[in-house]
C-alpha cells in the first residue's frame, strides 16, 4: 500500500508543470497580433494533423504487426503441439500487452502527456493484483499444469484428497468427475503445488492380492491353483511376470500374496474376477478359506471342571 501515495504525488507533479506549460503558452499567445496567432493557429493545425496522420499510421502498421505475431505464435505452438487452452491464453495475452503498448505509443505521439496514464494504470493494476491474489494463484497453476501436463483430459487421478478422472482443465480449476458421478471442481493453485496421483499415466499397472488358506490345507495345491488361474487369464501379462508367494502366518490363516501386471484399462476387470475365480476354485478343489475364530473355555469352580465351547 506504501506505494499509493508515490504514485499519487508523481502524477500531481507531473500535473503541476503541464499546467505551468499550457499557462506559459497561453500568456505567449496573448502578447500576439492578429496575423501572429493565425499563423500560429495554422502552425499548430499542420502539425496537429501530421501528428494524427502518423499516429494512425502506426496504428494500423501496430494492428498488423500484432496480427503477424499472434499468427506466427500460432503456427509455431501447433507444430509444437502445444495444448489448445494454452494456445488461446497465449495468443489473448501477448495480443492484450501489445495492444496496451500500442494505444500508450499512439498517445505519446499525439502530445499528450502519458506519465499521469501510466501512473493511474500501474496503481490501478497493483490493487486488482492484491484483491485478486488467490484467483492470481490458481491462474498461474493453471498456465504451469497447462504447460507441464502433469495430467490431461480423461485422465484417472488423485489430487487434494479427491479421486476421479479429469473433465476439463480451466485456467482457474480443475473438474473432476468422480467414481459416484460428482463433479468436483479443485483450484489450479493447490493442485500444483500439492502431491498428483495420476493412474492412467502409464500403460500398465500391478495388481495386488492376499489370498487366506486354513492350516493343515495343502500349500502347494492352493499355489498351483493361483498360477494355474494367471495363466488361463489372457489380460495377466508375462513382462513382467506374475509373482505368487507365501506373505504370512496369520492368527487363523495361511496368507499368499499374489502381484501381476496388467494393463491399466483393465486393471479393475482383472481384480474383481480373480477373486471371484478363487472363491469358486478353492471351494470346488476343498482348499478352505478361514475366517477369525475364537475359542472360549467356560470354568466351574464348584466342580472343577472345565468345558470348551
Amino acid at each position: 500500500m506504501f506505494l499509493f501515495p508515490l504514485v499519487a504525488e508523481a502524477t500531481n507533479a507531473a500535473d503541476t508543470v503541464a499546467h505551468a506549460g499550457f499557462m506559459q503558452k497561453l500568456e505567449a499567445f496573448s502578447d500576439m497580433s492578429v496575423q501572429q496567432a493565425i499563423d500560429t493557429i495554422v502552425r499548430g493545425i499542420i502539425h496537429l494533423g501530421a501528428k494524427i496522420l502518423v499516429a494512425v499510421i502506426i496504428y494500423f502498421v501496430g494492428r498488423w504487426l500484432i496480427r503477424s505475431i499472434r499468427h506466427g505464435m500460432s503456427r509455431i505452438m501447433e507444430r509444437r503441439k502445444v495444448d489448445p487452452s494454452l494456445q488461446t491464453f497465449l495468443r489473448s495475452l501477448v495480443q492484450i500487452t501489445l495492444t496496451i503498448f500500442l494505444i500508450i505509443t499512439i498517445i505519446g505521439i499525439l502530445g499528450i502527456n502519458t506519465t499521469s496514464f501510466v501512473a493511474v494504470f500501474a496503481s490501478a493494476s497493483l490493487a486488482i493484483g492484491m484483491a485478486l491474489s488467490g484467483t492470481l494463484q490458481n491462474f498461474a497453476g493453471g498456465v504451469m499444469i497447462l504447460i507441464f501436463k502433469p495430467y490431461r483430459v480423461g485422465d484417472f487421478i488423485e489430487a487434494q484428497g479427491q479421486l476421479g478422472t479429469v473433465k476439463e482443465i480451466q485456467l482457474i480449476n480443475t473438474v473432476m468427475n468422480t467414481p459416484d458421478n460428482k463433479t468436483i471442481m479443485v483450484p489450479n493453485g493447490q493442485i500444483s503445488t500439492g502431491i498428483i496421483n495420476n493412474y492412467s499415466r502409464e500403460d500398465k499397472r500391478r495388481v495386488d492380492w492376499t489370498f487366506g488358506i486354513a492350516y493343515g490345507d495343502d500349500y502347494d495345491k492352493a499355489k498351483g491353483i493361483l498360477i494355474r488361474l494367471l495363466r488361463e487369464d489372457g489380460r495377466v501379462l508375462t513382462e513382467p511376470d506374475y509373482f505368487v508367494a507365501l506373505n504370512s502366518l496369520g492368527d487363523s490363516s495361511v496368507n499368499l500374496v499374489v502381484r501381476a501386471w496388467t494393463s491399466t484399462a483393465d486393471f479393475w476387470d482383472v481384480y474383481f474376477d480373480l477373486n471371484e475365480k478363487v472363491y469358486k476354485t478353492f471351494t470346488a478343489e476343498g482348499i478352505n478359506i478361514p475366517f477369525p475364530q475364537m475359542d472360549v473355555h467356560l470354568y466351574r469352580p464348584e466342580t472343577d471342571t472345565r468345558k470348551t465351547v
